[in-house]
């Protein structure tokens, strides 16, 4: 196994509840740097996954679907008071798991706050109940009197997860830029205070990836350089945002949840026909999917500033995702479908030819201009830093990794969210596995280099409102 620097040690067993792709990338990792042997791993995964990668290093794996009427019995086989659950699955319920790691203090984080696949038919159907929104409420509420306690990381991967690392760097580094020479921020109010004097309205997740392979989508196939369930489910959720204080706009069919911290708003559409104009630097202005994430409403949230409990300012945050063409192709061919998934899925890894994956945070509204963070890897490099990951899986366990680190340094913290951990740490670990990481000024805006053949949606004074585009 590589040698690599060794940031926590842990006596205890790992369990890994789902073994897709990020599973998969995620295992050499471990054994790199927690200074962990394949003893104390266990995997428990669907039949469906590839157990090639546990094989290969001697991790057990147990093929056993976690329902609400196993879960317990099966994890009370595998997970002891001490032990750590990495909750890497798709449609299983991240407050159940959470639930039972408290009861018997384990420690745990995910990447994607999950519920059980019966929420959708169970007579709750709402859009507002389907919404990430509403996942991270029921989180909210059950952590109200366990501030200490086995930790739990929720949605702690690249996004969400390393964003609001980012967006805390990006901040600091733009405070540079504009000479505020304060001291450092200490709390939420004293990182959305600084967010507002430098101006920032708006900030996008912003993400492109190339990254193609020479066997190309075929009919009737789903293909993505990560999980292809995990995206089509967030991307068939209600396309979400946070909300800013400064808009004006208002999207025809947007809506407010009635209840919670009031931070985001949801479209009545899935993410997957929702789009917004963003930019990278390597890639430049592009048309991304403004598909749900939980960074867009913790972000929101923690850069919220009150006074006499009235919002006085909150930046919008959106995901604005443009995933790699032959996903895009795979994108409108379920639209063709009325949105039922195509019989096959495959997820581009080892074949990938060649491609990067920009994934950074683009903060909007400084007299300086727009300012992007975050990281360049090609799927070249990402070959190069740890074996079986593509750029975008690199990108995510990289961020995993961190919290793992953060949750075995600080074991008592009970349920936190990425924006409550320390950001330096994260990023100190990540480091190495995001390939170029940069920050960079540009004085683009969603209104330059706009088309005149159609009259725009807002006002023309304030490039920094929300544009929403419709997909025929």
């Amino acid at each position: 196994m590589d040698i690599g620097p060794k940031y926590a040690t842990f006596a205890g067993h790992l369990v890994m509840v789902g073994f897709g792709s990020i599973g998969q990338s995620i295992l050499p990792m471990l054994f790199r740097h927690l200074g962990i042997d394949p003893s104390q791993v266990k995997i428990i995964c669907l039949r469906t996954d590839d157990p090639s990668t546990a094989l290969e290093y001697g991790v057990e794996t147990m093929f056993k679907a976690l329902t609400p009427d196993n879960y317990e019995a099966v994890l009370g086989q595998v997970l002891r008071e001490g032990d750590f659950l990495l909750n890497l699955s798709v449609n299983v319920s991240s407050i159940a798991l959470i639930r039972f790691c408290w009861r018997h203090g384990a420690l745990y984080l995910d990447t994607s706050i999950e519920p059980w696949p019966q929420r959708w038919a169970d007579g709750q159907t709402s859009l507002s109940h389907r919404s990430n929104y509403a996942l991270r409420e029921e989180v909210l509420a059950f952590r109200l009197d366990k501030r200490t306690g086995p930790t739990a990381v929720v949605t702690h991967g690249a996004n969400p997860g390393l964003a609001s690392a980012l967006v805390k760097q990006a901040l600091l580094n733009m405070a540079l830029q504009n000479r505020l020479h304060d001291r450092h921020p200490s709390c939420y109010e004293d990182w959305a205070a600084l967010a507002r004097r430098l101006g920032v309205k708006a900030i996008h997740i912003a993400e492109r990836d190339t990254q193609f392979a020479g066997r190309r989508k075929k009919r009737d196939e789903f293909v993505n350089t990560w999980s292809v369930d995990a995206f089509v489910e967030e991307g068939l959720q209600p396309s979400e945002l946070g909300w800013g204080s400064h808009e004006q706009h208002w999207p025809d069919d947007a809506k407010r949840h009635g209840f919670g911290c009031d931070a985001a708003v949801y479209l009545t559409r899935p993410g997957f026909s929702a789009q917004v104009r963003s930019w990278t630097p390597l890639g430049g202005p592009y048309n991304g999917y403004l598909i749900t994430h939980g960074e867009s409403i913790s972000i929101t949230d923690h850069l919220t500033l009150r006074e006499e409990g009235e919002v006085v300012y909150r930046p919008t945050v959106n995901y604005a995702y443009r995933p790699c063409e032959d996903a895009l192709l795979s994108i409108h061919e379920l639209a063709d479908r009325d949105w039922r998934i195509q019989s096959q899925k495959r997820v581009i890894r080892d074949e990938a030819t060649e491609g990067v994956d920009e994934l950074g945070v683009l903060l909007m509204g400084n007299k300086c201009g727009v300012y992007w963070l975050g990281s360049r890897l090609s799927i070249a490099e990402a070959r190069r830093l740890i074996p079986h990951n593509t750029a975008t899986s690199l990108q995510v366990v990289a961020g995993v990794l961190g919290g793992m680190v953060w949750v075995l340094n600080n074991p008592r913290a009970g349920v936190v969210e990425p924006d409550d951990v320390d950001y330096r740490m994260i990023l100190n670990i990540a480091r190495p596995y995001l390939g170029e990481l940069i920050g960079v000024y540009d004085d683009w805006t969603p209104l330059r280099d706009r088309s005149t053949l159609y009259p725009g949606h807002k006002d023309e004074h304030d490039p920094w409102q929300f544009i929403n585009f419709r997909v025929p």
